[in-house]
């Protein structure tokens, strides 16, 4: 019987995060005490599409959707297993909810998606499916993520990928910016509170909100988190934390 899975919500990083001295080991030992997954079902903050999309159920080609970096980043594979089964009970559990749904199977796993899961679970053995988030709305993404999360149940880890603060203006500072460090502190106090109606409304609750996310979809795959996390709110642990070329890197788990 497959074990019950936690929810995720981590910062995903940039192709260079696998040349971090601290980072990657990081991902890894969270990875080894989790439960094997049966697979993964990702939402990544770089694949926004409406109606909710499902990627590839083959294994298809990385997207390299980021410019200017060494050839080496674009050199990187992750060839997982595609997930046609899960994709099928996606389909079921979001049509179940009325939530439209559209296939697009060429769609392969963006830097969203692999360059975590390539430090999580470098054998790429475990089927991955990714989804596209069909809005930005924080209370419509939370119901994304509890009709999925029956899944959970079934053995497969839902992963929300985004980042703590982003805001790359805080790549040309000397130091990490206050409006990081802010957000950070408000939103780690927010979610060890269980305060899902502040963090729904962040962008006004929150200090530095705006600068923190001057467009939020890095922060919105934590409502999917957030909605398939359910009755486990309150069990939660924050496995990473610090910050990275001055942006929050805090990635949550529950249950």
């Amino acid at each position: 019987m497959a074990s019950r899975m936690p929810a995720l919500y981590l910062s995903h990083g940039a192709p260079p995060l696998a040349d971090d001295e601290l980072w990657p080991g990081e991902l890894a030992a969270w990875s080894a005490d989790l439960p094997r997954p049966t697979a993964i079902l990702i939402i990544s903050a770089h694949w926004e599409e409406a109606p909710l999309a499902i990627g590839a159920t083959s294994t298809v080609p990385l997207v390299y959707d980021f410019w200017g970096f060494p050839d080496r980043y674009y050199d990187v594979r992750y060839p997982a297993p595609g997930a046609p089964a899960l994709a099928q009970r996606v389909r079921a559990l979001l049509g179940g909810a009325e939530t439209p749904v559209v296939d697009v199977p060429d769609r392969g796993l963006d830097h969203g998606a692999y360059v975590p899961l390539k430090e999580m679970y470098p054998d790429a053995d475990i089927p991955v499916l990714q989804i596209s988030m069909p809005t930005l709305e924080p209370t419509a993404l939370m119901r994304v993520g509890r009709s999925l999360q029956p899944l959970r149940d079934e053995g497969v880890l839902i992963v929300g990928s985004g980042f703590f603060t982003h805001n790359l203006a805080a790549l040309r500072s000397a130091s990490t910016p206050s409006w990081s460090v802010e957000f950070d502190d408000w939103g780690g106090r927010a979610l060890s509170s269980g305060d899902v109606d502040a963090l729904l409304d962040f962008e006004h609750k929150a200090p530095a909100g705006r600068l923190a996310h001057p467009r939020t979809e890095h922060f919105a795959p934590l409502f999917v988190t957030l909605g398939a996390a359910g009755d486990d709110l309150d069990d939660q642990r924050v496995p990473i934390e610090g910050f990275w070329w001055g942006l929050a890197k805090r990635s949550v788990q529950f249950g």
